[in-house]
């Protein structure tokens, strides 16, 4: 049994290596393809980047939001902080850095890519703009999703 698993387990690794998947995209696209969701990328950098933190609270905290994401998005937060003391895992890092290589090359932050469950670039966002409330997000990323 346990030969099996760790065959199973190398496959899957080597899967990801060879197809330049991060292990938070395969295991997105699995529960967007089983749950029929779409995915959302959004990338930040925590503790230094104020927009960041501006749309974390005024959209990704919002009940509206929470809500309407619960139903319809498998979320992956590539998070980029500088401070020591909010230092991610070395592996945690590296999966952010795959997902910043393939989604956000530009290294523009606050960004956000929307995917369908296959891994189809469906919208990009970068930036945060004030006046953008967690509706204004919905009302974009609606039309891609099933609900």
């Amino acid at each position: 049994m346990k030969i099996r698993f760790l065959l199973w387990l190398t496959l899957i690794l080597s899967i990801s290596a060879v197809s330049g998947q991060t292990d938070k995209l395969l295991a997105a696209k699995e529960k967007a393809k089983s749950d029929g969701k779409a995915i959302l990328i959004k990338f930040s950098g925590s503790d230094w980047c104020v927009p960041c933190t501006q749309l974390q609270k005024r959209v990704f905290e919002d009940s509206l939001f929470l809500s309407f994401a619960d139903k319809n998005l498998v979320i992956i937060y590539a998070d980029f902080p500088r401070q020591k003391k909010n230092r991610l895992s070395a592996a945690e890092e590296q999966d952010n850095e795959k997902l910043a290589e393939q989604f956000n090359n530009e290294g523009e932050f606050p960004s956000m890519v929307l995917l369908s469950s296959d891994g189809t670039i469906l919208r990009r966002w970068h930036g945060f703009e004030k006046n953008h409330t967690s509706q204004v997000y919905i009302d974009e990323i609606k039309p891609f999703t099933n609900h």
